[in-house]
């Protein structure tokens, strides 16, 4: 077994707030140095259950953008356990301009072997998927953001005994694996916020599809769109590390944590309710966001 259950809990933190709510974090960033957050709990059935069945020339493709924290999760994976990557990223303008950029610098350096494709091609990655599983029948073709129902079996491992004496339980939303699996594997008496960072109406049902039950309220947390940074933002992030000493990056948990910490201001959680809040990890994208801010002349994220 490659990605291992850790020997220590997930510490959970207290928000301190003046409020008549409770409200804390799951540090799930801390679970590993490189493979981070809620991307160790979804390859973790997905390449133990690969491994598991040793093939005889082991191979991992996955797809992701250009500062994807699942291309530079299972890059790590790939080196830690001397198995060959494949990263199919969105863009052909990355191929010549990788180097500059902090992620894919990253993957490369773990050995991982990057195909960069139009956002057209990319944008029927199950075509891909089937030509790669064809060309290479004996890989693990993982799907983008790394969410199928291994990942969302994986995701149970953020639940425990500690976690069930919340009323809510809050995540970002990308491409749904994580609120899939809270959702799945949650006392029946909680609830389950989704802040979901992109516009994707598909994904109520792709969810749906995952987990069978009707606990999930996806709420619009894009403040803007997927990817974009507003000043608001950074001002968020910059005071959540500054107050309490937790960074946040700027593409899922910061954006998650300024939409529920909007909920508060708006009274939609119920007095003396315990809310926890899952820090996904991904702050590996901070540095990449910072180089975009600084080309745009904005402040930086701390």
């Amino acid at each position: 077994m490659l990605l291992t259950l850790p020997t220590e809990p997930v510490p959970i933190q207290e928000i301190s707030i003046d409020n008549k709510v409770k409200l804390y974090i799951k540090r799930e960033d801390l679970i590993h140095p490189l493979i981070s957050g809620n991307k160790y709990w979804k390859l973790f059935y997905n390449v133990n259950h690969y491994l598991g069945k040793n093939p005889e020339n082991p191979y991992i493709i996955t797809f992701g953008g250009a500062f994807s924290n699942h291309i530079a999760a299972v890059s790590a994976v790939g080196n830690l356990a001397g198995i060959p990557t494949l990263g199919i990223i969105r863009g052909e303008e990355l191929e010549h301009k990788w180097r500059d950029n902090p992620t894919l610098l990253f993957a490369k350096r773990n050995g991982m072997n990057l195909k960069f494709v139009t956002r057209e091609e990319y944008r029927h990655k199950e075509k891909l998927t089937e030509f790669l599983q064809h060309e290479f029948p004996e890989a693990l073709v993982v799907p983008e953001g790394g969410t199928n129902e291994d990942a969302v079996e994986g995701v149970k491992m953020m639940l425990n005994e500690q976690t069930k004496d919340f009323d809510y339980l809050c995540t970002a939303v990308g491409t749904g694996g994580t609120v899939a699996g809270i959702s799945k594997f949650c006392e029946d008496n909680q609830k389950v916020i989704g802040c979901k960072v992109v516009d994707d109406a598909s994904l109520e049902n792709k969810i749906f599809e995952l987990t069978l039950k009707q606990n999930v309220n996806l709420i619009d947390s894009c403040f803007g769109g997927y990817g974009k940074i507003n000043d608001e933002n950074i001002r968020f992030i910059n005071e959540f590390k500054e107050k309490y000493g937790i960074p946040l990056e700027p593409i899922y948990t910061g954006k998650m944590m300024q939409k529920v910490f909007e909920l508060i201001d708006e009274e939609y959680f119920p007095e003396n309710s315990r809310i926890l809040c899952f820090h996904t990890g991904g702050l590996q994208g901070i540095e990449g966001a910072n180089l975009l801010l600084e080309k745009q002349n904005r402040n930086l994220i701390i």
